[in-house]
């Protein structure tokens, strides 16, 4: 019989806006980084910012640019600047506006009772993930951590975990959930928009750490 091989979770890292934090992320291992072109969060940076930011970043780290209901222009722009970037959209974007560029794209999925989590996966089957988020104010990034049993067992479409985790929950949250991926910004924060390069690799560590679990479990 062969062996069931547990997939390795990715990391994202989002909401950063020093040139220190990339470095942080890249060190502790990170998988991808995110930049917020929403202008009313408090971590928000400029298209160009971010392309300035994403030249510190190895090959094999993807860059993630967040909107929220962005007009096609300023996604266009955003693109320019970070022509690696995948496209992450957290507003009210239909499938058509996810996919109008052609390029790959995670949608979040803003979870409280009684949202139809499958029905919405079906609705963007194109999208390379789903980002299971809080539904807070603001569009992500508040630290609120939403109900994992909400999660349906079976999803068609790769599941990133995000909403308030941190180094202390996320064990729990990979070994739970066993998403595709997980995404933090505000529980590695020493304030809005200010990573803290220590929070980061403890959160990349417990990340790992879960992974491992599982895999014992498996074997």
């Amino acid at each position: 019989m062969p062996l069931t091989v547990q997939q390795r979770t990715r990391i994202k890292i989002c909401g950063l806006t020093r040139e220190a934090d990339i470095a942080a992320a890249v060190e502790a291992g990170a998988d991808a980084v995110g930049f917020v072109l929403y202008g009313r969060s408090p971590r928000h940076v400029s298209a160009t910012r971010a392309g300035a930011l994403t030249r510190a970043l190895p090959p094999f780290v993807t860059p993630v640019c967040l909107f929220v209901n962005a007009k096609a222009d300023e996604v266009a722009r955003a693109i320019d600047h970070v022509p690696r970037a995948v496209l992450q959209f957290h507003g009210n974007e239909t499938p058509a506006q996810c996919e109008a560029t052609g390029r790959a794209y995670i949608r979040a999925a803003r979870m409280h009772e009684g949202f139809a989590l499958l029905d919405f996966a079906h609705a963007y089957t194109n999208a390379s993930a789903l980002l299971l988020d809080a539904d807070v104010q603001g569009y992500g990034g508040g630290g609120k951590a939403f109900d994992w049993s909400l999660i349906p067992p079976s999803v068609p479409v790769p599941l990133v975990l995000s909403g308030g985790l941190n180094p202390a929950n996320v064990i729990d949250g990979v070994m739970r959930v066993r998403p595709w991926a997980v995404d933090v910004s505000s529980g590695v924060e020493a304030s809005k928009g200010v990573k803290d390069a220590a929070l980061i690799r403890r959160f990349c560590d417990a990340v790992r750490e879960a992974d491992a679990r599982i895999d014992d479990a498996i074997h």
